[in-house]
C-alpha cells in the first residue's frame, strides 16, 4: 500500500510538471494574442490570475508597446489599471511605451504615461526624437508636452543625432520651427560630423534648409561696421 501511494504521488508530480508549463505557455500565447486583438477582458483576466504584464513576447516586445502600436486601446486601459505594469519597461530595442506613443501621435497616452513617471529623458534615443519624426495631427502638441515636461531639446542619440537633425530629415517644417523657436542648437554635429543643416540638405528640403540657415545666422555674433 505504501509503494502504491508513492507511485501515485510520483505520477501526480510528473502530471503537474507536464501540465503547468503547458498552461503557462497557453497563457503566454493568449496574452499577446489578446494584446493584438484589443481584447482587454482577456488581458484583465490573465492579470488577475497573476500573469506578469511586463513579460516580453518572442520578438522582445511588451504587451503595452504592442497595444500602443496596434493600437489596442482596451488593452492599454487594462494594462495601465494594473499597479504591476511598469510603464518604463522597454523592448529589446530599448524603446519605451512613451516613445511609441509619441511617434504614433497618441497625445492622451503621452500625458498619461508622463503622469505615471515615464522617463522623458531616457539615455539614447528619447521620446522627443520619436515625436519629431512623425506627422500626426497632434505631433506639435506632443512635442510641447515633452518639452514642458523638461525633455532635453538637444538630446543626443547613441550616434550624437539630435531631435532637430531628425526633424530636419523626417519631420514637418512646423516641427523644425518649433524646435528652433524653443532653443534647439542647429550648430551641433553628430558622430559623422553632420549638422541639422546637412540633414535638411540631404533630404532636399529647401524650405527646411532656409529655416535652419536663418536660425544659424541669428546666432552669429553681430559684427560692427568698419
Amino acid at each position: 500500500m505504501g509503494n502504491d501511494s508513492m507511485r501515485r504521488r510520483s505520477l501526480l508530480g510528473c502530471f503537474i510538471a507536464v501540465v503547468v508549463p503547458s498552461a503557462s505557455a497557453g497563457s503566454y500565447e493568449d496574452f499577446f494574442e489578446a494584446a493584438i486583438r484589443n481584447d482587454g477582458r482577456t488581458i484583465a483576466r490573465l492579470l488577475e490570475r497573476g500573469f506578469d504584464p511586463n513579460t516580453l513576447d518572442p520578438k522582445g516586445q511588451t504587451a503595452l508597446i504592442i497595444a500602443v502600436r496596434e493600437p489596442s486601446p482596451d488593452v492599454i486601459d487594462a494594462l495601465l489599471q494594473s499597479p504591476k505594469t511598469r510603464v518604463e519597461q522597454r523592448n529589446t530595442k530599448d524603446e519605451s511605451p512613451l516613445m511609441i506613443a509619441a511617434i504614433k501621435g497618441n497625445l492622451a497616452l503621452v500625458k498619461t504615461l508622463i503622469a505615471r513617471d515615464a522617463d522623458v529623458n531616457k539615455p539614447g534615443w528619447t521620446p522627443l526624437h520619436y515625436a519629431v519624426t512623425g506627422n500626426p495631427p497632434d505631433q506639435l502638441a506632443i512635442m510641447r508636452v515633452l518639452l514642458d515636461s523638461s525633455a532635453y531639446i538637444d538630446a543626443a542619440s547613441p550616434n550624437g543625432t539630435t531631435p532637430l537633425m531628425m526633424a530636419a530629415y523626417y519631420g514637418s517644417e512646423d516641427a523644425v520651427q518649433l524646435l528652433l523657436d524653443e532653443g534647439a542648437d542647429p550648430r551641433l554635429k553628430n558622430q559623422q560630423g553632420l549638422t541639422a543643416l546637412d540633414f535638411a540638405s540631404r533630404s532636399q528640403r529647401k524650405s527646411v534648409v532656409d529655416r535652419i540657415t536663418v536660425a544659424i545666422q541669428r546666432m552669429q555674433p553681430n559684427r560692427g561696421k568698419w
